[in-house]
């Protein structure tokens, strides 16, 4: 599965996890994507959108 938004793009943040000894790791945060049928066209089609889309109401379920 893609690791992208269809809608807004957002995609996994970089960066570093320092511990208190200043050891620095890298780390990725992922943002919640959801695989929904939704109507795009007048015809239901699977994407992968982030769960601020679907509450912001910019895809519409299909049933």
């Amino acid at each position: 599965m893609a690791r992208e938004c269809q809608i807004c793009g957002k995609k996994p943040l970089t960066g570093n996890t320092i511990s208190h000894a200043h050891n620095v790791n890298k780390t990725r945060r992922f943002p919640n994507l959801q695989s929904v049928r939704a109507v795009v066209d007048g015809k239901p089609r699977r994407m992968v959108v982030c769960t601020r889309c679907i509450r912001s109401g910019k895809v519409t379920k299909a049933s």
